[in-house]
């Protein structure tokens, strides 16, 4: 066992539980244990001369366990089991055009930056929760470690911009927003959206969850077809 490796594994729980309580007493954006603890593992790894390959010998498991983490939110879906049932119509059609757009729009937005292969398919599979898109990526020829990063910024800039376009389209319904956050901002808009309604956040846990399966069954045939054919 690498010593190294050991501390890493400890200063991340650490770290976690430190920024979280830190977070608790001021409830900002930037402070949130997701955000802000990899920025201080980073410098750390910089200062330390620290690769990621050391890193991730004793902390490989806690990204293992993001899975179990994602079924967990099946938990506040079943309690609101009937009103989805209601709806379940729109949130199914939500979720397949989110996540064609996001599929597409990756696409092209990697083809503008003229990224290599293994990178553009990996961002193509970022539109969906880290399990999901890790499963998803070594299915399409993508890269793991790039598809974590990649669904990590989608999670945080979908957080940082979702209260103000969701403001800027007026949407009254929270089935609306929940739906709108699980779908673009994965964990992070289902935290954000339990943070402004309980009814948001099931909706969230329910697109979010829908989405990967969606994706991680037909996300390989949808992303051949737009690489082949647009």
């Amino acid at each position: 066992m690498s010593l190294t490796a050991l501390f890493c594994f400890i200063g991340t729980l650490i770290s976690y539980v430190l920024v979280k309580k830190l977070h608790q007493k001021f409830p900002y954006m930037l402070l949130a244990p997701g955000i802000f603890v990899p920025v201080i593992l980073v410098i750390c790894m910089v200062i330390l001369n620290i690769s990621y390959e050391t890193y991730m010998v004793e902390n490989q498991w806690l990204i293992w366990m993001l899975g179990p983490a994602t079924v967990a939110f099946a938990i506040p879906i079943y309690e609101y089991r009937k009103v989805i049932q209601e709806h379940a119509l729109s949130i199914s059609m939500g979720i397949v055009i989110g996540m064609l757009v996001g599929v597409i729009s990756s696409f092209y937005l990697a083809k503008l930056f003229s990224f290599d292969q293994e990178t553009t398919y990996s961002l193509m599979a970022r539109s969906i929760s880290t399990p999901f898109a890790m499963e998803l990526t070594s299915n399409v020829g993508g890269s793991v470690e790039l598809v974590i990063l990649f669904t990590m910024i989608t999670g945080i800039a979908g957080v940082a911009m979702g209260d103000l376009i969701l403001l800027g389209l007026k949407l009254n319904s929270r089935f609306a927003q929940g739906a709108s956050l699980g779908n673009s901002a994965h964990g992070f808009g289902t935290s954000k959206a339990f943070m402004r309604h309980r009814e948001e956040g099931v909706v969230a846990c329910l697109t979010m969850v829908l989405a990967g399966v969606f994706m991680v069954l037909l996300g390989p045939s949808i992303i051949h077809f737009v690489v082949n054919f647009l």
